[in-house]
C-alpha cells in the first residue's frame, strides 16, 4: 500500500438547504448547499490554505454532488402545479379571445382544466374568471372575438404561465399544451381570428416554431372530436 504524504482535501461547510430534483436519483430529494475550503494535507494533516470550492449542491439521499444549476429545474410537486396553472391560463385566454356565450366552449374548457387538476372548476367559474379578465382590461363583460385577439394584458398572463415551464416540457408535453387550447375554440366550430391568434400566442410562449403551431392547429380543425 502506498503512502500519500501530499494531497488536497476540501472541507464542506453547509450554508442552505431544501429540496430539489436530483438529477442522480431522478425524483424530489432533500439537499444542502455546500461551499468548500481546499487545504493542502501532508500526512492526512490540514496544512495550508488553496483557495476555495464550489457551491455545490448535495443530495441528502445519494450524497451526490452537483452544480448549483440542478436547482433551476423544479421539483415533480411545482412541475405539476405549473403545469396545472399553465393549462387553466390557455383555457382561459381561448375563452377571452372567443366568448363565452357557448355552453358547449365553456363544458369543453372546464373539462380540460379539471383534467390538469382543478378538480372542482366548473363553467360559471370560468365565465366569471373571464368577465373579471375583461373589466380589468377595460372591454367590457367580454372579449369581442372581432376585436384584437391578444392584447398585452393577455398576452404577458400567457407567456408568464407558459414560459417558465417550456423548457422542462418535452415537444409532445408542449404541443399537448396547444392542443387542448385547440379543442376548447373548436368546441363550437371553426377557429375565429381571435382564437387563431391567441392559439399562435400560446405557441410562441411554449417555444413551438410559428409552423409548427400552425401545422398542429390544422391537424386540430381536421380532426374529428
Amino acid at each position: 500500500m502506498k503512502l500519500r504524504i501530499c494531497g488536497i482535501r476540501t472541507v464542506w461547510d453547509p450554508v442552505g438547504d431544501g429540496e430539489f430534483f436530483c438529477p442522480g436519483c431522478g425524483g424530489d430529494r432533500n439537499y444542502r448547499r455546500l461551499t468548500g475550503r481546499r487545504r493542502l494535507t501532508v500526512l492526512g494533516v490540514p496544512m495550508l490554505a488553496r483557495g476555495t470550492a464550489g457551491p455545490v449542491v448535495e443530495c441528502a439521499a445519494c450524497r451526490e454532488h452537483f452544480g448549483t444549476e440542478a436547482l433551476d429545474h423544479p421539483t415533480t410537486t411545482r412541475l405539476s402545479a405549473m403545469l396545472r396553472d399553465a393549462v387553466h391560463t390557455v383555457a382561459l385566454g381561448v375563452l377571452a379571445a372567443g366568448g363565452t356565450t357557448s355552453r358547449t366552449v365553456l363544458e369543453a374548457a372546464a373539462a380540460i382544466v379539471r383534467g390538469a387538476g382543478f378538480d372542482d372548476c366548473t363553467e360559471e367559474q370560468l365565465c366569471t374568471v373571464v368577465e373579471v379578465l375583461a373589466a380589468d382590461t377595460g372591454q367590457g363583460s367580454a372579449f369581442d372575438p372581432a376585436a384584437e385577439a391578444c392584447g398585452a394584458a393577455l398576452a404577458i398572463e400567457l407567456h408568464e404561465a407558459l414560459e417558465p415551464l417550456a423548457p422542462h416540457l418535452a415537444p409532445a408535453g408542449r404541443e399537448s399544451i396547444l392542443l387542448q387550447g385547440a379543442r376548447i375554440a373548436l368546441a363550437d366550430g371553426p377557429y375565429g381570428p381571435a382564437e387563431r391568434e391567441v392559439l399562435t400566442t400560446i405557441g410562441g410562449a411554449l417555444q413551438l416554431r410559428a409552423e409548427d403551431t400552425a401545422r398542429l392547429l390544422a391537424e386540430a380543425a381536421r380532426t374529428p372530436s
